[in-house]
């Protein structure tokens, strides 16, 4: 048991609860260009450079889809098994961030691209299936920089490159029971994102984020606990640790005869705890209502026919079919499949 735990729940009595889980992974997709205005989604920009009318929601200004952003949320959806919707809509999500000028984000809420898909993962030789609630398309809010904390000098700053960079959020169901099987799952997701290049995954650039929804109950209970939502987790390490934090803080304050609150928490790095950020956010308070500026997004059978022909087998197929081939097993199939270069680098190789 990590230090981190010390004065919260004891090993013994987190053993007598049972977690669940469930992710929220937003992926930047891997287009040169913005969802809905031509501006480039370059990294390490000049602030403030990569800009247009359109991604700062000034009057008049019109969006307009993207079909390669399409393209690739619907290759990433394939991917996760999922159902893809013949049409969809888009809506506005109200809600104010600094960095966020046009004060609504572009989202899909009641009917999103895709559902109803999963992801096979292993723990300790043990394979489980993960449900996939939904996969739909969304424009990111800007960057904001704080420095100068704690000193009472502190000055932020805004970058509105982000503003229009287009995302898809996947949705898993609550169906994780522990940290090991939430890291199993993001590492499953990157790679089969990287696989089918939907997206690059590149969590140093924030192209992959993940908010962790935890709950606790006792074992055997059916009734699911309040759960407290981690967001903006940036790396697949932390992810584990905050999850795991979070376990024995919600035991401890149940042990203890207190109650938790469902809200949204952020991770602290350097004190290796999660800390209260607000009151948890429903559906009805972002207002959402169908996007005025956009027409329902209709994939057809031909459209999706063309992207999944363009699919490559995923990773989960490559392990089965090298282990068949060539006496391949565990270790050699899983360094194998790491990346799809060095998947098509050995099998050219063993062509030959």
């Amino acid at each position: 048991m990590s230090a981190t735990f010390v004065g919260l729940a004891t090993p013994e009595d987190i053993a007598r609860y049972e977690p669940v889980i469930g992710l929220e992974v937003h992926v930047q997709l891997a287009t040169a260009t913005k969802i809905f205005c031509g501006c480039p989604t370059s990294f390490g920009a000049q602030p403030n450079s990569n800009v247009c009318p359109v991604c700062l929601g000034l009057p008049g200004a019109l969006p307009v889809l993207t079909r390669k952003a399409v393209d690739l949320a619907i290759r990433a959806a394939l991917a996760l098994n999922c159902q893809v919707r013949p049409m969809s809509r888009f809506a506005r999500k109200n809600y104010f961030y600094p960095d966020l000028p046009k004060g609504y984000q572009i989202s899909q809420y009641d009917q999103p691209l895709a559902e109803h898909g999963y992801v096979d993962i292993s723990v300790d030789g043990a394979k489980k299936r993960i449900g996939v609630t939904r996969v739909h398309m969304e424009d990111d809010a800007g960057k904001s920089i704080h420095d100068g904390f704690p000193d009472s000098s502190r000055y932020s700053y805004v970058d509105l490159n982000r503003c229009g960079t287009p995302l898809i959020e996947i949705v898993s169901e609550p169906d994780l029971r522990s940290s090991d099987e939430a890291h199993a799952y993001l590492t499953e997701l990157k790679q089969v994102l990287q696989f089918v290049e939907a997206s690059t995954c590149d969590m140093e650039k924030g192209h992959l984020r993940c908010d962790a929804n935890v709950s606790v109950r006792l074992k055997g209970a059916e009734k699911f606990g309040t759960r407290a939502e981690v967001k903006n987790l940036n790396s697949f390490r932390f992810a584990k640790m905050a999850i795991d934090y979070e376990i024995a803080r919600q035991v401890a304050l149940i042990e203890s005869g207190g109650k938790i609150v469902q809200e949204t928490r952020l991770y602290n790095v350097d004190s290796g705890e999660t800390v209260g950020m607000r009151s948890k956010e429903h559906a009805h308070d972002y207002r959402y209502f169908p996007e005025p500026d956009l027409v329902p997004l209709r994939v057809s059978e031909h459209w999706l026919d063309k992207v999944r022909s363009q699919m490559p087998e995923l990773p989960a197929q490559n392990r089965a079919r090298f282990g068949d081939a060539d006496e391949q097993r565990g270790y050699d199939a899983q360094a194998l499949t790491q990346t799809r270069a060095v998947s098509e680098y050995y099998e050219t190789e063993q062509a030959q």
